[in-house]
């Protein structure tokens, strides 16, 4: 048998780095290209941290012109009312971090509210388990139809909103019948209770804001969120539980509203009908003024608690002004929603050219 002798093999000549100029400048380090700009750098901050210097402006200057606006009782007052709004947008907060959005949650908070003052009269338990039941059933159906079925999460919010309020009147009579919280019980007592003057629903609601930065911040579950955000073909390809992800995250929303709703209901010792109404567009007002970007992938809990507050805040001026209706408090929410996003994609685009 011939053999055949192989080819010897062809070395490529090995490619030399030319040595730097002596009068060029030193060459930058591998990680200098990457690193953000001072310019990236302030964008970014303040993108997330600027409505804390907006709350804390809007703070100072109506404690100067209104000598009642920074009294202790007024403090509480607007505390407690921005604790119920604070729990529904911590979940809005997390479906909008994937790049979703939750209409469903203004129905969802009024249906807690009428489930937690009907179970009220069997007890504590009852009170909180039927809502946070009711409304995470519903929460999940909308991450399954969502996750699942890969529908827009617009039109499904909107179906489980009108879903969740055709409910709530069914349950009430077409509003005709009011829930009452029997006096002096445990469930009435953690809505009307207080902690140094300070509501248990605002220590309820700051326990869930740390325990959602947590896991934001600490935890994988967390950075899956911002990686499904950022894109969802992007993080399937990584092998990360994208559909899981989002059914979690509607299904947190849900019972975060019917919590949030059940809380309103033992603070006002009934489950009425009409709360509610808009709120939905106050949490998203919340959490874009926050800093979290509409589009998905970034946002955080703190800012979207600053959001709440300046929010609260604004209505609370509004009733100082004395002059001016409640009306007033959507025209001003609206327009630092405009400044807001017009803001974040100017921000957006400044980091990426700085």
């Amino acid at each position: 048998m011939n053999e055949t002798t192989p080819a010897p093999a062809v070395r490529a000549p090995a490619r030399r780095t030319p040595a730097a100029r002596p009068d060029g400048p030193p060459p930058r380090p591998a990680d200098a290209a990457t690193r953000p700009s001072a310019g990236q750098r302030a964008a970014e901050l303040l993108q997330r941290q600027g409505v804390l210097a907006v709350l804390l402006t809007v703070v100072i200057a109506a404690s100067f012109i209104y000598p009642t606006f920074a009294s202790l009782d007024n403090a509480r007052g607007i505390t407690i009312q921005a604790s119920f709004l604070a729990v529904v947008a911590l979940g809005m907060t997390l479906v909008i971090i994937t790049g979703g959005i939750d209409l469903s949650v203004g129905s969802v908070f009024a249906l807690g509210g009428v489930l937690a003052a009907w179970a009220s009269q069997y007890g504590l338990l009852p009170a909180l388990l039927v809502p946070l039941a009711v409304c995470g059933a519903i929460g999940l159906l909308n991450g399954l139809l969502i996750a699942r079925g890969n529908m827009a999460p617009f039109i499904i919010t909107l179906a489980t909103l009108l879903g969740a309020r055709g409910l709530l009147l069914a349950l009430t009579d077409e509003g005709a019948t009011t829930y009452l919280v029997p006096k002096d019980s445990a469930f009435g007592e953690l809505g009307q209770g207080s902690v140094w003057g300070f509501g248990h629903p605002l220590l309820i609601a700051l326990v869930l804001f740390g325990a959602g930065g947590l896991v934001l911040q600490r935890t994988s579950f967390g950075q899956t969120l911002f990686a499904v955000g950022g894109s969802s073909d992007a993080a399937t390809l990584m092998g990360l539980p994208v559909a899981r992800t989002k059914i979690l995250v509607y299904t947190l929303s849900g019972l975060l509203a019917g919590l949030a709703g059940a809380l309103n209901a033992a603070r006002l010792s009934s489950g009425v009908t009409i709360v509610g109404v808009g709120m939905e567009l106050d949490a998203i007002s919340a959490v874009v003024i926050g800093g979290t970007l509409l589009v998905g992938g970034a946002g955080s809990v703190s800012g979207t608690l600053w959001g709440v507050l300046l929010l609260a805040v604004i209505q609370n001026l509004i009733n100082q002004i004395g002059s001016l209706n409640s009306s007033y408090q959507s025209v001003v929410s609206g327009g630092f929603l405009i400044v807001v996003v017009v803001a974040q994609r100017y921000l957006a685009r400044s980091r990426r050219t700085t």
